[in-house]
């Protein structure tokens, strides 16, 4: 199998869920991604996603303006 980094895959539309079991948080994602972190580690990525998320919707709202 070889990457071909000239042709990005599209963005995910599909969210994962996040599940808390044993002390731990499971994240499963589209196309059979699964992380487990700890509760901060999880935390911390949600916080940057949010972030994340924040500024690339008002690079988008930018664009249409």
């Amino acid at each position: 199998m070889t990457d071909d980094l000239s042709s990005p895959q599209p963005p995910e539309t599909e969210a994962g869920v996040a599940t808390a079991e044993d002390g731990v948080v499971l994240l499963d994602g589209p196309d059979g991604v699964a992380v487990t972190m700890t509760p901060a580690a999880a935390r911390s990525t949600g916080e940057s996603l949010i972030e994340a998320a924040r500024r690339a919707e008002a690079q988008l709202a930018a664009r249409r303006s």
